[in-house]
């Protein structure tokens, strides 16, 4: 299961690389976020550069966190969405983490904090960053 459930999210976030240095992000609705530090971790450590070519919502970005801003560029298709952390029990039922949310908040870049902070911060309401405000923050990719 933990297999299967890695590999979807793999398929699901990253598409073949256009260049052998490139990882690009075409959509993730997020995930467990322990899974998606890891995968970033490990792009970290290659070197490669990650295009978000289409939405990256909730755990995804923390690719942010991970992967040095001057290794991030973003197209057209780009979407951040933010919003707090929180657990999911197994009948489905939604608990607030104000304690991951501090430490996931924390972990954003600083240009990044003050656009959620003015924004209302993270709270359960999605926040979506894209287009001209989220360019101001990352080079489109060329």
């Amino acid at each position: 299961m933990r297999i299967a459930l890695t590999a979807i999210v793999l398929a699901t976030i990253l598409a073949p690389p256009a260049i052998a240095d490139e990882v690009r992000i075409l959509s993730s609705r997020g995930g467990e976020v322990s899974r998606f530090l890891d995968l970033f971790e490990g792009v970290r450590k290659t070197g490669n550069r990650v295009v978000i070519d289409g939405p990256c919502l909730s755990a995804c970005t923390l690719v942010l966190s991970v992967v040095p801003n001057s290794r991030i560029c973003v197209t057209r298709r780009e979407i951040l969405g933010f919003h707090a952390a929180r657990l999911i029990d197994r009948h489905g039922r939604l608990y607030a983490q104000p304690k991951a949310t501090e430490l996931m908040y924390e972990s954003y870049p600083t240009a990044v904090r003050g656009w959620i902070l003015r924004h209302g911060g993270l709270t359960s309401h999605l926040l979506l960053l894209r287009g001209r405000e989220l360019d101001a923050f990352y080079p489109v990719c060329r």
